[in-house]
């Protein structure tokens, strides 16, 4: 984790209650690949490429609409990016068919994105205000 996720959160505005929602939905199905998944590192780590543009188009207008933008939570929104950077930075490249050595290095790399994605939902979910929605997002337990 590049940035620890802080312990709580409430947000302070109208444009920061939009972002973190934005942020929760973009989130919510970032870390894994899709059915669609080719077989190869590059397209399994696709996804977090696209989480990339979707937090920066979330920084950029929440800065944009807030009148004083929490330099906290635009750190919760840098240190998802960063981390996703991180495992993309390692896979973006590779085309070759996922092999046996090479499988468990990435599960390990996007299950560290994952578990700090979902420190990030469970901040968002649970002092946003939507917790009730979270738990519908994860099943029954």
């Amino acid at each position: 984790m590049f940035w620890p996720v802080p312990d709580t959160w409430k947000p302070s505005d109208d444009a920061e209650l939009v972002a973190g929602w934005r942020l929760w939905l973009e989130l919510s199905d970032r870390a894994w690949p899709t059915a669609e998944w080719d077989g190869t590192p590059a397209d399994a780590v696709k996804q977090l490429r696209e989480l990339l543009d979707a937090c920066d188009d979330i920084e950029t207008v929440y800065r944009e609409t807030s009148a004083d933008p929490s330099e906290e939570f635009v750190h919760v929104i840098q240190a998802l990016a960063l981390c996703a950077s991180a495992v993309i930075g390692l896979w973006w490249d590779d085309f070759a068919p996922l092999d046996s050595d090479r499988a468990p290095k990435l599960h390990e790399d996007l299950q560290r994105f994952a578990a700090h994605a979902e420190q990030v939902l469970t901040l968002l979910a649970t002092h946003g205000g939507w917790a009730a929605l979270d738990s519908a997002r994860r099943g029954p337990a």
